[in-house]
C-alpha cells in the first residue's frame, strides 16, 4: 500500500476527526507501507507546523521503522510530471503524482488516503482503479 500525507498526518493528530481511521488502516495493513519521499516531506511539514517538534520527531522515527520511504529516479520524475500534466484540471501536486508512479513501481492499487477527490479521478498507470483505504 502507498500512504498519502493526509493519512500519515491523521494517524499522528489525535484531534483529527478521522484519526482512528488513519491509525487503524496503517496499523492493520499486513503488507509493506510505502511512503513517497515527497509525501513524507509534506506530512513532516504538516506535523511540525501544527503539532510541534515532539510529534515531528516521533513521526520521523516511525518513518525509519514502520514505513518504506521510496523516492523517484529521473525517469520516474518525468512520469510524475506527465501525470500532473495529464490531470492539470485536478491541480495535482508532485506528492500525489509520486504516489501514482510508486503504485505502478510497487505493483499495487492500494492507497491509504483521505483525498478521495483526486484518487477517485486518477487511473493507475497499470490500469483498473485505485483501492482507497480507509474506504469512504
Amino acid at each position: 500500500m502507498i500512504a498519502d500525507a493526509g493519512v500519515l498526518y491523521g494517524a499522528v493528530d489525535v484531534r483529527e476527526p478521522r484519526h482512528r481511521d488513519a491509525r487503524d488502516v496503517l496499523a492493520g495493513w499486513e503488507g509493506e507501507i510505502v511512503v513517497s519521499a515527497f509525501t513524507a516531506a509534506e506530512a513532516d511539514y504538516l506535523i511540525l507546523s501544527r503539532l510541534g517538534i515532539d510529534a515531528q520527531l516521533a513521526f520521523v522515527e516511525d518513518l525509519s521503522g514502520a514505513y518504506l520511504v521510496d523516492s523517484l529516479d529521473p525517469s520516474e520524475l518525468k512520469l510524475a510530471a506527465e501525470v500532473c500534466r495529464l490531470h492539470r484540471d485536478l491541480e495535482l501536486g508532485l506528492a500525489d503524482a509520486s504516489i501514482v508512479v510508486l503504485a505502478k513501481k510497487w505493483r499495487t492499487r492500494a492507497i491509504a488516503t483521505f483525498d478521495y477527490r483526486h484518487f477517485r479521478a486518477l487511473v493507475p498507470l497499470q490500469g483498473d482503479a485505485f483501492e482507497l483505504h480507509p474506504d469512504s
